[in-house]
């Protein structure tokens, strides 16, 4: 099997795709631009570890794509973005999937792992305002201002601090929700959007400000770039063996714990900030009602030398969480995603 993706105008991050042997390792990827530099970022990291080796790319088209009227938080779990590459993976169609990890649902369909997360870019979000406006922090905007975003966790963090914004839903991929934005008849005045993505795309200029823990966490696995692969296939774990980075899989393993324990699999106000420094893993979690008015913060430290050292680390966050009324918090969230979906 042979495909070839070109990439248009993807940046410093770009990686031509020309590999000619008729059996190459195929990585199977979304569409989207930011999608195609990611899964080349993989495929560089790749090249440089095994120079020998063949690599191509294979774009699948997933639901989370297709579907772009119906708000994130109506749609139901991240699988959004990964059930159709997982078949292709399961089915042999590829044999490695590249995913932004924050869209990976934590419990993964049987026969799939993560095989490798590469380093983390700046996991923070960041504000980015309409063209042609000198506003550089929220606290600059005017009452009544327009924001635009599809996350929850975003907008409800928002809400406890800046309650005379107004939010509003905008999806499509990143370069069409910019679009939105400048749009001179559009409704926004600025978006909040991963840093990450921005700086992949080389539109690093647009960030007004960025917003830092621990008065706003970033999403779980944010900024981090996980790849998938089929349980028991030795050869392509031993491809991504030195891919990886140590301290960003045990941080986002930590983050995806506490995510796992809270059942917040689908869209839900869940933020995460994690630290590792020599052997100290610290993980901040918190958990905010859709309106803003309740917010439950911890913070758990502990020695990490494992995965699974890491992984305690995450599940003992979200148990304090829930002792603290995040269960209770989650519990409204279900119920109210339930009455507006029948609606």
């Amino acid at each position: 099997m042979h495909v070839q993706v070109e990439v248009h105008d993807p940046g410093s991050y770009a990686v031509s795709i020309n590999s000619t042997p008729s059996n190459p390792y195929i990585i199977g990827s979304r569409a989207s631009k930011l999608a195609l530099i990611q899964a080349n970022l993989v495929l560089s990291s790749l090249r440089i570890a095994h120079p020998t080796q063949s690599f191509d790319i294979l774009t699948v088209s997933v639901e989370g794509d297709r579907n772009k009227s119906q708000a994130l938080y109506l749609l139901g779990g991240k699988s959004l973005w990964t059930k159709e590459l997982e078949l292709e993976l399961l089915g042999g169609g590829v044999d490695m999937i590249v995913h932004s990890l924050k869209d990976v649902p934590t419990t993964l369909p049987e026969g799939c792992e993560l095989g490798a997360v590469l380093s983390r870019e700046d996991p923070r979000d960041s504000l980015v305002v309409k063209s042609g406006l000198e506003y550089k922090t929220l606290e600059d905007l005017p009452q009544g201002s327009v924001v635009g975003t599809s996350s929850v966790r975003r907008v409800a963090q928002l809400k406890r601090t800046f309650p005379h914004l107004q939010f509003q839903d905008v999806r499509g991929n990143l370069d069409t929700r910019i679009a939105k934005l400048d749009a001179a008849t559009g409704p926004y005045t600025a978006l909040i959007l991963a840093r990450a993505g921005l700086v992949r795309m080389g539109w690093g200029e647009r960030i007004s400000s960025d917003l830092s823990a621990p008065s706003f966490l970033h999403a779980v696995g944010q900024g981090a770039l996980g790849v998938e692969v089929r349980s028991g296939d030795q050869k392509v774990a031993e491809l991504l063996r030195g891919v990886g980075d140590q301290a960003t899989e045990w941080r986002t393993t930590a983050e995806r714990a506490m995510l796992r324990v809270l059942e917040g699999g689908c869209s839900v106000p869940v933020g995460a900030h994690t630290v590792f420094q020599g052997q100290e893993l610290t993980l901040l979690g918190s958990v905010t009602s859709l309106d803003g008015t309740v917010h439950v913060q911890r913070e758990v430290v502990g020695v990490v030398s494992s995965e699974e050292e890491a992984r305690e680390v995450g599940e003992r966050c979200a148990r304090l969480l829930v002792q603290d009324g995040a269960g209770e918090i989650l519990k409204d969230i279900g119920k109210d995603r339930e009455a507006r979906a029948a609606a």
